[in-house]
């Protein structure tokens, strides 16, 4: 059954990138002029110019550079606070007005404020975690909520709030909730930071790469960038994937070792 769901959901990706590729050969056809709008095939073609080119290579490690420090940066933030204010409740009535505040600011104004306190380098990254704050705290201080109570406490009655009881308790019973603020917050630290690489003009980046094609009208190059950071993105959002992977290898690694020990014993 799960095997028959798990087709069914590839089949429709894959019949939903096709939509995509009508939706863009549609759009050409109805703007008439392939400079402005050009076809996959065009897109398709520079996509394969870019990846023989190593500076793209160096554009996408620096904008992935800016991405991974951003999101690690306000995971960790905002992962304390919305912690604090699941376990307190007034510390959550304390920051809301402040969450209100940087989600009502709009994306272009907070990367200007932040050009004119920051230097430029630092840019993509601050103003980009400041918007994803929000977003992953909320989603911690939900998943704090919707914890069973009675976990919580059988282990204040024994041994009180400490890191132990977080760590073991509160973070892997909240895990989905962060998981999906992560694939949540790549899609939107990807746009907040290439946008902010653009403003500034950071070397080396997404954002300065498309500048420069939108100087000379190379909108081949610009859509072809666009497609290459959806795929940059997806890849992003698989990496808890792939570090519950890891987790379950070595946690059996280490069951199996502890199993021989015992025997041999």
């Amino acid at each position: 059954m799960c095997m028959n769901k798990e087709k069914t959901s590839y089949l429709s990706f894959c019949i939903g990138i096709l939509f995509v590729v009508f939706l863009i050969q549609t759009g050409g056809s109805i703007k008439g002029n392939t400079i402005v709008f050009p076809g996959i095939k065009e897109i398709g073609c520079k996509i394969i110019e870019l990846l023989n080119d190593r500076k793209t290579y160096l554009f996408f490690y620096t904008t992935f550079l800016h991405i991974l420090q951003s999101l690690l940066f306000s995971m960790s933030i905002g992962i304390i606070i919305g912690l604090l204010e699941g376990i307190r409740p007034w510390i959550h009535s304390f920051f809301q007005p402040l969450m209100i505040l940087i989600r009502s600011i709009p994306m272009i104004i907070l990367v200007i404020i932040c050009m004119t306190l920051f230097s430029y380098k630092f840019v993509p990254v601050i103003s980009s975690s400041i918007i994803l704050i929000p977003l992953i705290s909320e989603a911690t201080y939900e998943g704090v909520r919707s914890i069973d109570q009675g976990f919580i406490d059988v282990y204040r009655i024994n041994g009180g709030m400490t890191f132990h009881v977080i760590w073991h308790v509160y973070l892997p019973l909240m895990s989905g909730y962060i998981r999906q603020a992560f694939i949540q917050g790549c899609g939107t630290c990807l746009k907040i930071v290439v946008s902010a690489e653009y403003l500034v003009q950071a070397k080396n980046s997404l954002g300065k790469a498309v500048y420069s094609s939108n100087y000379f009208n190379e909108y081949a190059e610009i859509y072809a960038y666009a497609i290459m950071m959806i795929i940059l993105v997806l890849l992003i959002t698989e990496i808890p994937k792939f570090v519950r992977l890891i987790n379950i290898f070595f946690r059996k690694k280490l069951n199996r070792i502890t199993s021989d020990t015992v025997r041999f014993q």
